[in-house]
């Protein structure tokens, strides 16, 4: 019962559907999840003449179906060719059979060739995990998985925490189910079983808290603030099941409370609902659905919600999760979203990632959870709580190789969360004069050892988002030409803090810091006066260097040369003297202050050689106009050589 993958439980009424619609024989077994006999007919057919493009993909969705990646990648490839507007969900088909089949490189050549169609977060995700996983193994985490006891040779999969029981979906006959078909196998129902002390699951028996029905009942979740059972089941009124106007059957999703009193939820004849997890913090039901205008096959929802009741239209979780391929089996614990996908990327079919759920409830890069609970067959539906050893316990389900039947349950003890962890900041860098965002930003962080581990560039307004393997010491930098760097060092609980809300950074622009005065450009400074006939720094002076300091401390490639002048009242030689005092006074604060020597070239005073009106000796003037002719610059000399 491959029920990730199928995804859809259509039940096609051949009498209906292809009364209406003319199919061949290839595409009514196609439907009918009848792969192998789908192929034989496809082949007789293309024999005696020419599929459709669709017909095509059908085939080589047959292929990969059965495991025969190779069939499947030759037909997907050269359809591609033929066709490059292939929609993304086969797309998605074709490089999952080629990533089986060839070489990854051979995967990002093609996936380049979409890269301007496709999201960015997706290529984002991508690059990150082929990184992930070529040099990540889970050996730091202490895995003790095992297959339960409790499974059985059909299909058991997604468990779900009830109390101190667990409940899980079967197709397992019980007598009280009819066949379905499509998997040969009974309609799914949900088995419940106590934990035992490690973790395992003995002795399952049918689940009698909710109503039964001879139709799919399926994939649980228990919500304790509730006591609710939210589960899906087979459109049905009574025991007659419902259709869309196309003959299919889709899965609804309902709630039980303890009273066994039932209401469906989320129902459409012409989509499935599937997978429901309940976040109480925050009143949200997430759930799997495969609406038309999704990102690709089933893509994961949320509403909100009063008591457990709809309040909301559907919120798509948004590319940075939901691709082209299919995601399943949404799971929040301890602010990470765990989900499953078969987005190409992956180790196998299904892999299961982990995702951080960032303050203004955006989520981090996906993470796959890596080889032990991912293995090259399909594995999804993870659950994880804090159990009483002070460690983790959790359960997901997968069709890998050794298992007891179809789809297998498998549990797991743990030490700690699994998944690399990883360093996701997001916030943005701002002019601080300003405070506006700051476009085209360069973000740089670095290890302990001073190496690039990855650069990344603000938005239009100034954002970023980056986010990389987990790091002991970290510096983060920004930049951006003719701006200030800002630098800072993290390490410890430090690295927790900064990701727990916006990490912004705030640089300084050189053109907000400097103007052009006598032709000449100067730190921008409000004038400031000495005292009369001194040269001392007294304190109006101090704020105002202290600004010069500030300068150099953000950019340090500045050379300055320091002038005092005065104006023309008292005599030639000792205003000379004066300005000189006042010049070299500046450059001894200056450099009390933490600014290098090497950062100011020249300190000279001009007495008053350079008046800027006539109001030289022998010339009547007021105070006013005498004191515009006394002031101190601070001349960047190198700036439109670095600029």
């Amino acid at each position: 019962m491959k029920f990730k993958l199928t995804i859809v439980f259509f039940i096609l009424l051949s009498s209906f559907v292809f009364a209406q619609q003319k199919k061949s024989k290839g595409d009514i077994l196609f439907f009918e999840y009848s792969y192998n006999q789908a192929i034989v007919e496809y082949q007789k057919e293309l024999r005696d003449g020419v599929l459709s493009n669709k017909q095509y993909l059908n085939l080589a969705d047959s292929y990969m179906k059965i495991g025969n990646f190779k069939k499947a990648s030759e037909i997907y490839v050269n359809v591609f060719q033929k066709d490059t507007t292939m929609s993304s969900f086969h797309f998605n088909k074709m490089l999952q059979s080629l990533s089986k089949t060839s070489e990854i490189e051979k995967v990002r050549a093609y996936l380049s060739t979409k890269k301007d169609e496709l999201a960015p977060e997706l290529l984002e995700n991508a690059d990150f995990n082929y990184e992930l996983i070529a040099t990540n193994t889970n050996e730091e985490l202490d895995f003790e998985i095992f297959n339960i006891s409790g499974n059985s040779p059909q299909a058991d999969f997604s468990p779900a925490f009830y109390k101190e029981k667990l409940l899980f979906s079967s197709s397992r006959p019980d007598g009280t189910k009819r066949i379905y078909n499509p998997s040969g196998e009974s309609y799914l129902n949900i088995y419940e079983s106590n934990i035992e002390a490690q973790g395992d699951i003995k002795r399952p028996q049918v689940f009698k808290g909710i109503s039964n029905t001879n139709f799919h009942r399926a994939t649980p979740y228990y919500s304790e603030e509730l006591n609710y059972i939210f589960y899906v089941l087979s459109n049905a009124d009574g025991e007659v099941l419902q259709f869309s106007e196309n003959g299919k059957n889709t899965l609804a999703m309902g709630r039980i409370d303890e009273s066994g009193a039932f209401q469906f939820i989320l129902r459409d004849l012409n989509t499935s609902f599937y997978y429901p997890f309940y976040e109480a913090s925050k009143g949200k039901l997430f759930f799997a659905a495969n609406f038309e205008d999704g990102y690709g096959g089933t893509d994961i929802y949320y509403v909100y919600t009063n008591n457990g009741l709809i309040m909301s239209a559907p919120v798509n979780l948004g590319p940075r999760i939901n691709t082209p391929g299919n995601e399943i089996a949404p799971y929040i614990f301890e602010n990470s979203l765990y989900f499953s996908s078969d987005i190409f990327y992956g180790l196998g079919g299904m892999d299961i990632y982990k995702s951080n759920i960032i303050s203004d409830n955006s989520f981090s890069i996906p993470i796959n959870l890596g080889e032990g609970i991912n293995s090259s067959k399909d594995d999804f539906g993870l659950i994880i709580r804090n159990n009483d050893t002070n460690g983790l316990l959790g359960y997901f389900s997968s069709n890998r190789d050794g298992g007891k039947g179809n789809d297998d349950i498998y549990g797991f003890n743990v030490t700690e969360k699994p998944g690399l962890k990883t360093l996701a900041l997001k916030g943005r860098v701002v002019n601080l004069t300003s405070n506006n965002g700051i476009s085209k930003a360069q973000i740089r962080l670095l290890d302990k050892n001073g190496e690039l581990v990855k650069e990344v560039f603000t938005n239009e307004n100034g954002d970023y988002s980056v986010e990389v393997p987990f790091q002991d010491i970290v510096t983060i930098e920004s930049t951006k030409e003719k701006h200030s760097i800002f630098s800072m060092t993290y390490q410890g609980k430090e690295l927790d803090e900064i990701q727990n809300k916006a990490f912004n950074m705030g640089i300084k622009f050189l053109d907000d810091l400097v103007e052009e005065q006598e032709d000449q450009t100067v730190v921008k400074l409000k004038k400031f006066y000495f005292d009369k006939g001194k040269s001392n720094i007294n304190s109006d002076i101090a704020q105002e260097l202290d600004k010069v300091v500030d300068l150099i401390e953000r950019f340090p490639q500045l050379q300055l040369r320091i002038e005092s002048h005065t104006d023309s009242r008292g005599g030639g030689s000792y205003n000379f003297t004066l300005s000189q005092k006042r010049s070299d006074a500046i450059k001894d604060y200056l450099m009390q202050q933490g600014v290098p020597a090497g950062n100011i070239l020249y300190s000279v005073g001009y007495g008053e050689d350079k008046l800027l009106n006539g109001c030289k000796n022998g010339v009547f003037c007021l105070d006013m106009l005498h004191n515009k002719n006394e002031r101190s610059l601070i001349v960047v000399l190198n700036y439109n050589l670095l600029y």
